[in-house]
């Protein structure tokens, strides 16, 4: 009698820590600032209650950053834990029609949980890659986003290989890139759910000259981009009540939740419009904002908030196609008080809005100035998980689970985190010291690549504690911290990692930062 009652008890110890196991929701807004939170930024004026409710809930992250300052990039960090530029795309970012770039047999964050038991889905925008089936004698660019003669070189009445479920999901709806790339339509899976059959683009703007559209190219009957936002927090809504059941039966979920938005094209729908007071950009926030509100209460309607932990961020800084102009005019600044936006060195092309909300472990209210990636996510639900990462995956995540619990004040777990533009130009820092391998913002604003002026240093060095707006140049003075900070990249670039662990085979140039 007693070996049914020992497995009985082993049984209920199994299942007591599969339900101890949190589900896992990753929301990654597509070029929101920091400065378009409301609770980030107090001089913003873009209201937005359930981006600050994660807040209150949960802790904000001051200190965060993403590994590029660009979209495909930043993605590839996420899902591998591992810094953009040791992939072969060294700049800018992929097409609608990019074959797959995460390499074959590399772990991701969702492979990693699918071997936990987690159900993983990715409800979003992708923009890593698929291998679609292409019509015979046709071509599409690999590294950069296909040509106006290759925009049809898909044959889409076949499926795309190698895209979300190949990596480690169990289901996937989206669309394959930015929502002002081709192909214009939904994919289920490895399928479109409509053939776009249609040749035109997106307006770029609402309210705009329709003149100004998105790239043209293949596009589905009566797809608007309209629609793309509040679909893509109906499909996650629905996959919540999907997997409630199972998640409190200890068989928890993974959502990865990539939105398209605020990225153009900016089409806040009718109820959004005029909101903000600002521009359709604030329009966009805000109705942005409403989505997220959605999912927070899918997880209170199925009792799921208490064990979920949910990260909120940003895949860049936010875009000059926000009209920058129209917003400072009227006191909004999308940047906050950071220098630059997307695509630059600077900080508002990579520090971003981060907060983690997990109320079962985590105190909320808390903010923490632990210096953190978006790469970081792969260890840290390994951390919670308690699963060891092997040496050929996550070779840059660093867990921030001791931020959440306060374990970091004593000794912060990341010490330094690289930095990389859309043009391929770097930046490391360590403690308060940023050095900027450019004489510019190595991005698209203000001194751009090749504009710089004549007499301008080659490097940049500043003290992000005495100058957070990156105003002044102190290289010249600090000769000593510039070779230093010049040789931590090297031995990182070197290494083929920067978390401790055997050294892996280096796939750049140890002097990849070079210009």
């Amino acid at each position: 009698m007693k070996t049914p009652f020992l497995f009985l008890l082993l049984a209920l110890a199994l299942t007591a820590r599969a339900a101890d196991k949190p589900n896992f929701i990753f929301i990654l807004c597509d070029d929101l600032g920091y400065g378009d939170v409301g609770c980030l930024n107090p001089e913003g004026k873009i209201p937005t209650p359930n981006m600050d409710r994660l807040a209150r809930e949960g802790v904000i992250f001051t200190d965060a950053h993403t590994s590029s300052s660009v979209c495909t990039p930043t993605r590839y960090g996420v899902m591998t834990g591992r810094y953009n530029w040791r992939s072969k795309l060294q700049k800018a970012v992929l097409g609608g029609l990019s074959p797959r770039l995460i390499e074959q047999g590399r772990m991701t964050v969702a492979s990693m949980l699918q071997g936990q038991g987690y159900h993983t889905a990715c409800i979003g925008k992708w923009h890593l890659g698929m291998d679609w089936a292409l019509h015979p004698g046709k071509t599409v660019s690999e590294l950069t986003i296909e040509s106006r003669e290759q925009a049809f070189s898909a044959d889409f009445t076949r499926p795309a290989t190698n895209g979300p479920n190949a990596v480690g999901f169990d289901h996937y709806f989206g669309i394959s890139a930015s929502l002002d790339m081709v192909p214009y339509c939904f994919i289920e899976n490895d399928r479109v759910t409509a053939q776009p059959t249609e040749d035109r683009g997106l307006p770029m703007f609402h309210g705009e000259d329709k003149e100004r559209n998105s790239r043209q190219g293949p596009a589905a009957p009566g797809f608007t981009g309209y629609e793309v936002l509040p679909t893509l927090t109906d499909k996650t809504v629905a996959y919540i009540g999907e997997k409630a059941a199972d998640a409190k039966a200890g068989k928890p979920f993974f959502i990865y939740l990539p939105y398209a938005s605020p990225h153009t094209p900016i089409l806040p729908n009718e109820r959004w419009r005029g909101k903000s007071g600002l521009n359709s950009y604030g329009d966009f926030v805000m109705e942005q904002d409403h989505e997220i509100g959605r999912i927070l209460k899918a997880l209170d309607d199925h009792g799921l908030t208490e064990n979920t932990l949910i990260v909120f961020t940003s895949d860049n800084g936010c875009s000059p196609q926000a009209r920058y102009d129209e917003l400072l005019a009227k006191g909004h600044n999308p940047s906050g008080k950071f220098r630059g936006h997307k695509a630059d060195i600077y900080e508002g092309g990579h520090r971003v809005p981060f907060i983690v909300r997990w109320p079962a472990q985590v105190k909320g209210g808390q903010t923490t100035a632990q210096l953190t990636c978006l790469t970081d996510f792969t260890a840290t639900a390994a951390e919670i998980l308690g699963v060891k990462l092997p040496d050929t995956a996550a070779e840059d995540s660093y867990s921030f689970l001791p931020a959440l619990t306060g374990a970091a004040s004593a000794s912060p777990v990341r010490r330094s985190v690289i930095h990389h533009s859309i043009g391929g130009y770097f930046a490391i820092r360590e403690g308060k010291w940023k050095l900027a391998l450019c004489p510019g913002s190595g991005g698209w604003s203000e001194p751009r690549p090749g504009k710089e002026p004549r007499d301008a240093p080659p490097v940049q060095l500043f003290d992000l504690e005495a100058d957070i707006g990156e105003t002044n140049n102190v290289a010249a003075a600090n000769e000593d911290i510039v070779k230093c900070l010049q040789m931590k990249l090297e031995e990182i670039v070197a290494n083929g990692r920067s978390t401790p662990g055997a050294r892996q085979k280096n796939a750049v140039p140890v002097d990849i930062w070079k210009k």
